[in-house]
C-alpha cells in the first residue's frame, strides 16, 4: 500500500443514469405513494421486468457471491422448516456421545446387578474377605466369653 492512504481511481469511467430511466422511476414512486394497490397492478402489466426483479430479490447475495455463480454439489443451504412440517413424534437420532453415555450407564447397571448377585470377581473377593472377617470376629467373641467365664469362675472360688 503506498504511503498517504488509499489512492483514487483516476482511470475509471464515470457512469451516468439515463434521464428516461430516472423519470420512469420517479413516476413509479409517485404512483406508489398515491395508491398502494398500484404496485400490484403495475407488476401484472410488466411481466419481463418483474420476473428479473423476482429472481434477484428471491435470494440476496453478499460479497463475492453476487459476482460468482457457485455450483458446489456439496454445499447445502440451510432451509427453515415450518412448525407444521416438524415431526415431533419421529425418533431423534442420538449423537455418538449420547449413545456412548447410555451404553456406559447400561453396562454399569448390569455390573451392579451381577455384583449384588455375587457373580463378579470383585463380589467374590468381597464375600471371601467378609467370611474371613466374620470368622475372626466369632473367634474373638469366643475368646472373650472364655475369659469372662474364667474370670467369673475365679471370683466364685474366692
Amino acid at each position: 500500500m503506498p504511503r498517504g492512504g488509499k489512492r483514487g481511481h483516476k482511470g475509471r469511467g464515470k457512469q451516468f443514469s439515463n434521464p428516461d430511466e430516472i423519470d420512469r422511476q420517479m413516476k413509479a414512486q409517485k404512483e406508489l405513494e398515491e395508491n398502494p394497490n398500484a404496485e400490484k397492478e403495475a407488476s401484472g402489466d410488466s411481466d419481463d421486468e418483474s420476473s428479473s426483479d423476482d429472481e434477484s430479490d428471491s435470494r440476496k447475495r453478499s460479497g463475492v457471491e453476487g459476482l460468482i455463480e457457485i455450483e458446489n454439489p456439496n454445499r447445502v443451504s440451510q432451509k427453515s422448516k415450518k412448525v407444521a412440517e416438524v415431526d415431533v413424534s419421529a425418533p431423534r437420532e442420538l449423537s455418538r456421545r449420547e449413545r456412548e453415555e447410555i451404553e456406559k450407564q447400561k453396562s454399569k447397571e448390569r455390573y451392579m446387578k451381577l455384583h449384588l448377585e455375587g457373580k463378579t470377581e470383585q463380589a467374590r473377593a468381597d464375600l471371601a474377605r467378609l467370611a474371613i472377617i466374620k470368622k475372626q470376629r466369632e473367634d474373638a467373641a469366643k475368646k472373650r466369653d472364655e475369659l469372662r467365664k474364667d474370670a467369673d469362675d475365679s471370683k466364685a472360688k474366692r
